[in-house]
């Protein structure tokens, strides 16, 4: 009979915050969200800030963690990820988070370096880690998509008069002024 359960590990710089035996997991990757059960294929992806899930045996509900950015290696059993930052939902200083989005906030509204500069990146991913602690809480904030970098402005392309057609050489070479047409010359 196949096992229905894997170990669940989650670490941090700290050591092991997590180790449940559990029926499924549901992570966030950067190439959207994915699922594991007990005999999952190996796998290895980069994860982002978010809400991990998991089930544990004979439960009916999902109990949810934030993560903070890093990795997941999935194998048939188990499922590590290494991320820089949990939290449980217990865990949660709901004013404390509040008022910090509010400063990050405030410091990308009034951003007026490169929208690529480290710092500004850094202030980027605690706001999506902050967003994460609310939705963990059930208060999520307003959705926001910030750029990373400055978007090519190509509206003087698309005002570009349209390139005149080239008339020039016929394929063979010889100049295109005469051309056969049923069998008798006409232009040039």
């Amino acid at each position: 009979m196949a096992a229905t359960t894997l170990r669940l590990e989650i670490v941090t710089p700290k050591g092991v915050v997590l180790s449940e035996d559990v029926e499924e997991v549901v992570a966030p990757s950067v190439a959207g969200e994915f699922g594991v059960l007990a005999g999952h294929l190996p796998m290895l992806a980069a994860l982002t800030v978010g809400l991990v899930r998991y089930r544990k045996p004979a439960a009916a509900t999902m109990v949810d963690v934030a993560v903070g950015a890093g990795f997941v290696e999935v194998g048939a059993d188990k499922t590590l990820l290494l991320t820089d930052r949990f939290v449980e939902k217990g865990n949660i200083d709901v004013l404390a988070v509040r008022a910090r989005l509010q400063e990050v906030d405030d410091q990308l509204e009034s951003w007026g370096g490169e929208l690529d500069d480290p710092a500004r990146l850094e202030l980027i991913e605690e706001e999506q880690w902050l967003a994460a602690q609310l939705e963990l809480y059930g208060d999520p904030p307003v959705a926001r998509v910030l750029e990373y970098k400055r978007a090519n402005d190509y509206s003087k392309l698309l005002l570009m008069p349209p390139a005149p057609e080239h008339i020039g050489d016929h394929h063979d070479g010889e100049p295109m002024g005469i051309v056969e047409v049923g069998g008798h010359e006409q232009g040039q």
